[in-house]
């Protein structure tokens, strides 16, 4: 599977988790929330780690980076102490991978002690952390949980304690009503296109941390097309993983992914990606920071309108009750009550609303 994905184009493999607990995995194990064209809006898993033996794995590992010497291949390992962290992580080095991914996030573990049990605990960041970093000469590349209210007490814990890296997100705790294992159901992890605001959040939250200039972020979450990519290297990754895209599409995904990222780089007449890493922080603020002075006005398209009323039930329902829709079947914007929210540019189905410019508000 691995070298299938390196050969169609993927620049290398963050490997399932390595571990050395007896792995059995349930059945069935997946569930989606799905959208109306069947596609996943979100996905959950209640998958643990690599079933194979130690062994297998590292031998794989050891046989892809042989094949691939130029593609980038990284073992991702989970211990449950200090000796198992170690272990691993050695193991990892002596089979020649590029990097080491310590899994503090997994948020489905049977054990205790074991996943985001972990990645919610700042010392055990720090001390698996600098275990693993004082054991080997690769670099290590913490994985972090989001199923905390802030992620940067954690990655600060593994910066500080010598983490070349980070990657961010893993899946985020959820319930679905699907997927049960014989009549039982689990909290377990939800990923896919719903969890990527999330994710960018934890990522702009610890790209934009003064305390940690030039942290190295793998960007995870979400990611299906070169614009979602886009995105996380704009709030300051240096490169991003896929993993649920590839489940519902397959590898071809990569094409998207770099045609879409190339003739968007000859667009702006850039020619190293790296360029455009953190370029969008300067853009967030302070809410107090926000101009509440002037307001853009939605402006109706007369000629594409179909005249469904959406805009027209959505703003009386849920938004100031600005917009008017007679017998004309024509929906019309009621200057004095709209209020520049967008709820109605958002929801037209056409495209028929547009924007106007910034002008100062009415007093």
């Amino acid at each position: 599977m691995v070298a299938s994905a390196l050969e169609a184009g993927w620049a290398g493999v963050f490997y399932k988790t390595i571990c050395l607990q007896d792995i059995q995995e349930v059945s069935p194990r997946f569930d989606a929330v799905k959208r109306a064209d069947s596609s996943f809006a979100g996905f959950r898993n209640m998958e643990q780690l690599s079933e194979n033996p130690v062994e297998m794995d590292f031998d794989i590992l050891r046989r892809l980076k042989q094949n691939y010497p130029s593609k980038i291949i990284v073992a991702s390992i989970m211990g449950q102490t200090e000796e198992q962290w170690i272990e691993l992580a050695k193991m990892a080095e002596e089979a020649g991978v590029d990097a080491v991914e310590l899994n503090f996030s997994c948020p489905q573990m049977r054990l205790a002690g074991m996943g985001s049990d972990v990645g919610q605990n700042p010392e055990l960041v720090t001390f698996y952390t600098a275990y693993v970093k004082r054991s080997v000469r690769i670099p290590v590349i913490p994985k972090m949980t989001p199923n905390v209210a802030s992620m940067t007490q954690f990655a600060l814990s593994a910066h500080f304690a010598g983490a070349d890296g980070i990657s961010a997100i893993n899946t985020i705790k959820s319930v679905t009503m699907g997927a049960d294992v014989n009549g039982k159901r689990i909290v377990s992890g939800y990923s896919g296109s719903a969890v990527k605001p999330i994710a960018l959040r934890f990522i702009l939250e610890m790209a934009g941390n003064p305390i940690m200039p030039g942290l190295q972020l793998s960007g995870i979450g979400g990611i299906s097309t070169w614009h979602d990519a886009l995105d996380f290297i704009q709030l300051g990754c240096q490169n991003v993983q896929v993993c649920t895209a590839v489940m519902q599409y397959g590898y071809r995904i990569i094409d998207d992914l770099i045609d879409g990222m190339q003739n968007y780089l000859a667009s702006r007449g850039v020619s190293r990606l790296g360029d455009l890493v953190g370029e969008a922080l300067p853009l967030f603020v302070r809410a107090s920071e926000l101009d509440r002075t002037t307001v853009v006005y939605p402006v109706i398209n007369r000629e594409t309108c179909i005249g469904c009323g959406r805009c027209y039930v959505s703003c009386r329902d849920g938004g100031h009750q600005a917009i008017t829709f007679g017998e004309d079947r024509q929906p019309h914007i009621v200057g004095s009550k709209c209020v520049g929210c967008h709820l109605c540019y958002l929801i037209c189905p056409t495209g028929s609303i547009g924007l106007s410019k910034r002008v100062p508000k009415r007093k």
